[in-house]
């Protein structure tokens, strides 16, 4: 169905309002004033305003140059050539301890044409806003550093995230058509598992719907994340940049994704964020992880969910599959 987002109007659930409001205003003038560049804005984040507005920022380090070109992203792509801002750490830990942010998400380009893929920048940044902003969560969305796990165990030992979070995107058969060839899923299922060998308290990833992927293979893929040992998990409806990257395949209904995040909570996932909005950093899912980490960094699943799934919350095929497996997790 390529160009279906050009031809037809987007249905009424995919629909926000404008960002605006004192505090959005406000934060926005501050990320001008001190230079910090944020994902929300480069990636066209339809949830910026609710974000912003409630104190979540995601802010985007290590340039703005991405050494890969995933057909989802809007994000420039290019060779940095090596250069890296070496005050960045502390500058951006200057910024932050003079906003009004309860949790920020640091992420990433990818930065191939760096030997550890930066992974000590982002664990010197993280440790400088610890120091500077301790009340203040951090959430690490990072790449997959060429899948090297003594980079991932640098950023979770020497910077100590709150939280790690890496994207597996899309499910695995359309891994190859939608994300850079240096990507894979295997890889990113290994930093996700590597982060937790590490030490990593809190794990998280996201997949993209509507870009291709058949209902059963979300199911396997959210498993597979499980599997993996990945705490907290993130659906929403892939939105095309612009004609030159990937089509939307279809508007996923919210019911789809009602059945998503009552199968995700079924399959024990600490949290489930599942919605037609619904992006890698979102608001819902991070005031979430802000209530389990003030209380107990390391509390069992079955205390971590105010959220129940009876066997009517999942479609049939889902609840074959996955009931008797999984839903004694939620009793």
């Amino acid at each position: 169905m390529s160009g279906l987002e050009l031809k037809a109007p987007k249905p009424e659930w995919l629909r926000v309002k404008l960002a605006g409001g004192a505090r959005y205003a406000g934060l926005k003038q501050q990320f001008r004033e001190l230079g910090l560049a944020t994902v929300c804005e480069e990636a066209h984040c339809p949830n910026i305003g609710e974000c912003w507005g409630e104190g979540t920022a995601t802010i985007m380090i290590l340039g703005d140059v991405c050494t890969r070109g995933c057909r989802f992203c809007a994000v420039k792509s290019g060779n940095p050539k090596g250069v890296t801002d070496t005050a960045e750490p502390v500058n951006t830990a200057k910024a932050l301890a003079a906003m009004d942010l309860a949790y920020v998400v640091l992420t990433m380009v990818d930065r191939d044409d760096i030997p550890d893929g930066g992974a000590a920048h982002v664990a010197e940044t993280v440790a400088e806003i610890h120091a500077r902003c301790p009340e203040m969560l951090v959430e690490t969305l990072l790449g997959d550093f060429q899948g090297n796990l003594d980079d991932v165990a640098t950023v979770i030992r020497n910077g100590r995230p709150d939280v790690f979070a890496h994207n597996v995107e899309v499910v695995p058969r359309l891994q190859r058509r939608i994300r850079d060839a240096r990507c894979s899923w295997e890889r990113s299922i290994s930093v996700l598992e590597g982060a937790k060998a590490a030490g990593a308290a809190v794990t998280k990833s996201s997949i993209m719907v509507g870009i291709g992927e058949t209902e059963e293979e979300v199911y396997d893929a959210l498993e597979a994340l499980r599997d993996a040992d990945v705490d907290v998990v993130t659906l929403g409806q892939y939105l095309r940049p612009s004609k030159k990257y990937a089509p939307v395949d279809r508007y996923v209904e919210p019911a789809e994704f009602d059945r998503y995040k009552a199968a995700g909570l079924a399959m024990g996932f600490r949290f489930v964020a599942s919605g037609p909005l619904v992006r890698s950093s979102y608001r819902a899912a991070e005031a979430f992880m802000t209530g389990m980490l003030r209380r107990d960094p390391t509390p069992p699943p079955a205390a971590l969910s105010s959220h129940t799934a009876g066997p009517g919350t999942l479609s049939p095929p889902a609840m074959d599959r996955y009931g008797k497996k999984h839903l004694a997790v939620l009793r």
